[in-house]
């Protein structure tokens, strides 16, 4: 998962030089950046990002302390030293030749008193991105041996790499013009600081496998070429996208090169499952997460207290901003002490074989291939273009209402990772999926580019908005997502009532059965999609043909099983009928010759 946080001057820059940089322990007061990471046991950060080529910067080059000040914490040129020694030497003023190291606005403007009231606060310089994988996967890496931990960060490495590209090439915009109004992608790219850690800040270190990507708002206009500041406002619209990318990316990678796959996890009833490595023991995956054990003790003090002032039972986005306030009240303080990781993997290990025995760590690898055999003999990866569009449309649909594209393609995202279960994807299938959803099952609604669902390519004759789905989504018994599940359902379950609807058109039949066309007050025209004028046909009468088909053949069961009765009865009563002789016999239907009527009592075959 991604989650997000932003970085100011100040605290931000204290808490990047102090915590992220150094693995989110301790660094004493005129340390080295290097003699700090190398006593917390973390590697140096590394940059990261198209944008670097405009900097003098390449990929993979170490993030030196002075680069980050500059860049990360004053917003200038990362080499702005050697920049300004020319330019004095040249003769220019301090004033100027500090001011030509600066990238777009100096951040000492905002706090400027000449300002006007729209810029008086305090200006972000960096977006803080942390990437973590599914829980299981740091057991594995934790507990594993060295190969299989070096597997794992690699996967990681690319998965996080590929979503950064996608941020750059797709999401990130850059603001110009009065108010930061006109919005354009950025000319080169991203530049981001990427810090790897190993462990969680819990007192009682477990590990916790993730990455610090620390974004720069700094980024080139493409008309002109200047320095600007990236739109906060895209970055973190887009977030949930890029988590369930990651996730996808992540476990196609480790599908790929370990062999394993993943399996759906309850992890809170009602919501959404997470994806997990199948054949993990889970009892490792309570060891592993103390921080939640942790939240969930204070989370019903923290629910009865709002319930007490409150009056009712928090709703969905209190009961979250809820979690989120035992998660502060719990938060532990960093620890003091440092440990490599050959020290870490050590004692986890250690800890976990006197937990659950030596026999399920040694054996983890093991059991997950023999989980992953055992899932691909019964799960097909198999991507139904038409049934994830109305998954992905119901889905959100009943937890939103109202939605945007990128809600669509988080849930897209989501769906392919629960289909394929670690198999590669076509590139551009989730861009596919939305665009099915956009077509065929939305329209807009209010202003902007909001839309919600419409489903008359489904139901044509739905008089009223949505009605087929309102007795669902109603349902206040359940959560929200098992609301949306059941919506998933039933509209998948028309989708494949149609298909066989269509199959039984088009297939020749020995017998076939015609059926009226039902009578309808008001017909509803043939509709036209608005996006790609396609033609979207009127309702094929699947209920009605389903209906029919059934009570024919329970009528035909039923004459049968009353001839067959009264034929024995009248054979206990009066003996056998005597058969006709083959001379008199009446030919058959397949015995006639060409041309020959049929015998009276007789058809040429089907029921009218």
């Amino acid at each position: 998962m991604i989650s997000k946080a932003e970085l100011r001057p100040g605290a931000g820059v204290r808490y990047l030089f102090h915590g992220v940089m150094v693995g989110d322990g301790h660094r004493p007061a005129g340390m080295a950046l290097l003699a700090a990471q190398d006593e917390a046991g973390v590697p140096p950060g590394v940059w990261k990002g198209r944008g670097l080529a405009a900097l003098g910067l390449a990929a993979g080059d170490v993030v030196t302390e002075r680069q980050a000040e500059l860049l990360l914490g004053e917003g200038r040129h990362p080499d702005a030293d050697r920049i300004e020694r020319e330019l004095l030497a040249q003769g220019k003023s301090p004033e100027q030749a500090r001011r030509a190291t600066v990238l777009g606005r100096p951040i000492e403007h905002n706090r400027s008193p000449k300002t006007d009231k729209a810029k008086e606060r305090t200006p972000w310089l960096a977006f803080d991105l942390v990437f973590r994988p599914p829980p299981t996967a740091h057991i594995a890496w934790a507990l594993m041996d060295d190969e299989h931990r070096l597997v794992l960060e690699l996967c990681d490495d690319i998965a996080r790499d590929k979503t950064l590209a996608w941020l750059e090439e797709s999401v990130a915009e850059i603001r110009s013009k009065a108010g930061g109004k006109q919005r354009a992608q950025v000319k080169d790219g991203l530049i981001v600081a990427v810090f790897r850690h190993y462990e969680s800040r819990a007192t009682e270190s477990r590990p916790l496998l993730h990455a610090h990507a620390v974004v720069s708002i700094r980024a080139r206009r493409p008309h002109d070429g200047k320095w600007g500041n990236l739109s906060a406002d895209s970055l973190m619209t887009h977030i949930v996208a890029a988590d369930t990318l990651y996730t996808l990316y992540f476990m196609e990678e480790v599908s790929a090169r370990l062999g394993w796959t993943w399996e759906p996890r309850e992890v809170t009833p009602g919501r959404r499952p997470v994806m997990d490595i199948a054949g993990i023991d889970r009892r490792l995956i309570g060891w592993q997460s103390t921080r939640r054990q942790q939240i969930e003790d204070a989370l019903p003090i923290v629910t009865a207290r709002y319930e007490e002032q409150q009056g009712h039972a928090p709703g969905e986005r209190a009961a979250y901003a809820l979690a989120c306030q035992a998660a502060d009240q719990t938060r532990p303080p960093k620890r003091t002490e440092l440990l490599s990781l050959t020290e870490l993997r050590k004692r986890w290990r250690d800890s976990a074989i006197r937990a659950y025995g030596a026999d399920v760590v040694d054996r983890l690898a093991e059991r997950a291939r023999a989980a992953a055999a055992a899932v691909w003999a019964r799960v097909r990866p198999v991507v139904d273009l038409a049934l994830a569009a109305v998954d992905v449309v119901a889905v959100v649909y009943v937890m939103r209402g109202a939605f945007a594209r990128h809600h669509l393609l988080a849930e897209a995202r989501r769906h392919l990772s629960y289909v394929l279960r670690g198999r590669r994807h076509e590139p551009g299938l989730d861009e596919r999926i939305v665009q099915a959803v956009v077509d065929d099952y939305t329209r807009p609604v209010g202003r902007g580019r909001r839309m919600t669902a419409d489903l008359r390519a489904l139901y044509p004759r739905d008089t009223e908005d949505q009605a087929v789905l309102r007795p669902l989504t109603r349902k206040r018994s359940a959560s929200p997502y098992e609301r949306a599940r059941l919506a998933a359902d039933a509209l998948a379950a028309r989708v494949r009532a149609a298909r066989r609807a269509e199959r039984l058109g088009s297939r020749p039949r020995p017998r076939t059965v015609a059926v009226p066309a039902a009578s309808r007050s008001h017909p509803r025209p043939l509709r036209t999609g608005p996006k790609d004028g396609r033609l979207l046909e009127q309702e094929t009468g699947v209920v009605t043909v389903e209906q029919t088909r059934r009570t024919l053949e329970a009528a035909a069961a039923q004459m049968a099983a009353t001839l067959q009765d009264s034929r024995r009865a009248r054979e206990a009563a009066y003996g056998p009928r005597p058969q006709p002789t083959p001379a008199t016999a009446p030919p058959t239907h397949a015995q006639q010759q060409p041309g020959t009527p049929p015998a009276p009592g007789q058809t040429p075959g089907g029921v009218t």
